[in-house]
């Protein structure tokens, strides 16, 4: 997960520098068209606008081809990033999966195996309860492995609810993550996009995505220490 966090905050930083070198390019040109208008008035409509196109035309080449280097080495970077936490996202399918590999193989979780191998269904469900108020992660992996043995009738739990107790802020925290780093990647291909064309672009398959890591309602992604 540490690895993620720092994928998201340099994709947040290369999202905010290409955002803000494009906005200070077109900002060039919209100074640059203010200042031919000043001193166009005198002729005609078709006369200023063929002037204007070839001035600004010439500028915004310019601006292209002087700024492609760096737009392409921050457009290529971000593109390692998205696709760096999307395989990190076979690591986080759900909760349960997360929990799952809590302390794998430990000292502590192999006791504790053994110790409840035989407890009823009351202490397990007891024991559930213990671990969601205590966040004891490591209990709660044994729990929902042997719970989840038992047929469904039987269970004195859902281990599948037991696991987003514990660990569903974290897994819906970092989906966002995932999801936030493929949107600035798209959000800085499209202003890239627009900027190389001069014409805007289709947003809304970047708005549908916002919206579906909106109503995950996740908080950011917490340190490790956390």
């Amino acid at each position: 997960m540490t690895d993620l966090k720092a994928s998201l905050t340099r994709a947040r930083e290369l999202h905010s520098e290409n955002a803000k070198r494009i906005s200070e390019m077109n900002e060039r040109v919209a100074k640059r068209r203010e200042e031919l208008r000043a001193n166009l008035h005198d002729l005609s409509p078709s006369e200023q606008s063929h002037i204007l196109n070839r001035a600004l035309g010439g500028l915004r080449a310019d601006l292209k081809r002087d700024s492609a280097d760096a737009r392409t080495a921050r457009l290529r970077e971000l593109d390692a990033l998205r696709r760096q936490a999307e395989d990190a996202s076979a690591h986080y399918h759900s909760p349960m999966q997360m929990l799952m590999r809590e302390s794998l193989g430990s000292e502590r979780r192999s006791r504790l195996i053994q110790q409840l191998e035989h407890s009823g269904k009351v202490e397990l469900a007891s024991l559930a309860a213990l671990a969601v108020s205590s966040k004891d992660r490591e209990l709660a992996a044994v729990l929902a492995s042997q719970v989840g043995r038992m047929p469904h009738g039987e269970r004195p739990f859902s281990p599948h609810e037991l696991a987003d107790l514990l660990v569903g802020d974290e897994h819906r925290a970092i989906q966002a993550a995932i999801m936030e780093v493929g949107e600035l990647t798209q959000r800085s291909l499209l202003d890239d996009r627009q900027f190389e064309t001069g014409r805007p672009v289709d947003r809304v398959g970047l708005a549908l995505r916002a919206r579906d890591r909106s109503a995950l309602g996740a908080a950011e992604l917490p340190d490790e220490e956390d």
